[in-house]
């Protein structure tokens, strides 16, 4: 078998080994079932259960309120973009976009076709290199919701896990941070998560939403556009995506045997983080990094080198270390190591050692 690399790629992303051992062991027949997850019906009882716990672990995890809904979707955070207004913005309403980064500009730019909308605060003067500061943001209280992106992969900056957004429910896209931290549900109106960062493979999404909110969703839209649907038929008016959230409900399971939850997850990860970010600013300028210091992701640590011809040095003899899926999003250009949760210290400490000795040999 090819030798696994350290993958610090911004999605889809390293998975757990265990997990994948898992999957690799049941993929031609789950227990007792005689048949791959990816050939038993949704409607079986084996299925049934495996969603059933995978909803009740994130539950346990995120310590999610009874009057909520946990939804499993499909179409990425890029079809919440338009569920999320669809469902959620009347007729006559704004909704509120704090715009960090081009996740949060990306759900702005759909969330205009649905209806009318408002920007609370965007970064792009100064490069989405930093969050807002208190009384930066022009808040509406009428509006119908506040969106925001909790961390955006891209320019690698994080909100911390409650923000104050004032009076209107708050819709968090929390792709690349989900499951990574613990999360204060109760504060928000509705959660979105793309799984293929910390939770799973790509093909399934999140939904958390308050049930308040499901009364919002009109009866005029289509079937699989309107979150009531999918609440009243537990997520499985079409088929879900049953292998994405088999992983899902496997790396939930990982999550609490190997962390025991959120809190220590959360420590490990900043643990990994910093230790990147003490490596660029012990180089005296050699890297620089691209968000401001308290406004730092940790997932994704996002850097810049002196010089175009020494950025791609660096992604190539990164790969000759095994140290894979380095080089930074087209617009923004640099390096991007992307932490997550199932990202190994001995993989950041790898990329710790050959970031000092890179700087040594070329400063």
């Amino acid at each position: 078998m090819t030798p696994r690399v350290f993958n610090f790629s911004a999605g889809p992303a390293v998975l757990p080994e265990p997990v994948l051992r898992q999957v690799q062991a049941e993929l031609l027949a789950l227990p007792g079932m005689g048949a791959s997850i990816l050939e038993i019906s949704h409607r079986s009882g084996a299925f049934e259960a495996i969603q059933h716990e995978a909803a009740e672990n994130l539950r346990t995890l995120l310590a999610i309120p009874d009057d909520y809904a946990v939804l499993f979707l499909q179409g990425g955070s890029r079809l919440q973009f338009s569920m999320v207004p669809m469902n959620l913005l009347g007729r006559g309403e704004s909704a509120d976009y704090v715009v960090t980064g081009s996740w949060g500009k990306s759900a702005l730019e759909e969330a205009v076709k649905e209806g009318a909308t408002r920007v609370a605060w965007d970064g792009a003067s100064s490069r989405y290199d930093r969050l807002p500061e208190a009384g930066q943001l022009d808040l509406d209280p009428r509006a119908a919701y506040v969106h925001m992106t909790s961390n955006e992969t891209i320019q690698g900056v994080q909100f911390p896990a409650a923000v104050d957004l004032g009076q209107a429910p708050v819709v968090c896209d929390a792709s690349s941070d989900f499951l990574s931290r613990p999360l204060p549900v109760a504060e928000y109106g509705l959660i979105y998560a793309c799984a293929q960062k910390n939770a799973g493979p790509a093909g399934v999404t999140v939904v958390i939403i308050r049930k308040e909110l499901l009364e919002r969703s009109r009866a005029e839209l289509p079937g699989y556009l309107n979150y009531q649907t999918h609440a009243a038929n537990d997520s499985m008016w079409n088929t879900p995506p049953t292998f994405a959230i088999y992983v899902l409900n496997l790396v939930t399971r990982w999550i609490k045997d190997e962390f025991g939850g959120l809190a220590s997850l959360e420590k490990h990860n900043r643990l990994k983080a910093q230790i990147l970010y003490d490596a660029l600013d012990a180089s005296d300028g050699f890297y620089e990094g691209h968000a401001l210091l308290e406004s730092r992701s940790q997932m994704n640590v996002t850097f810049r080198l002196p010089t175009e011809e020494l950025l791609a040095k660096f992604v190539s003899e990164a790969k000759k270390h095994a140290l894979d899926s380095l080089k930074g999003h087209r617009s923004v250009g640099g390096i991007r190591a992307s932490v997550y949760n199932a990202m190994p210290l001995a993989g950041v400490r790898a990329l710790r050692e050959f970031m000092r000795d890179f700087h040594q040999q070329n400063a």
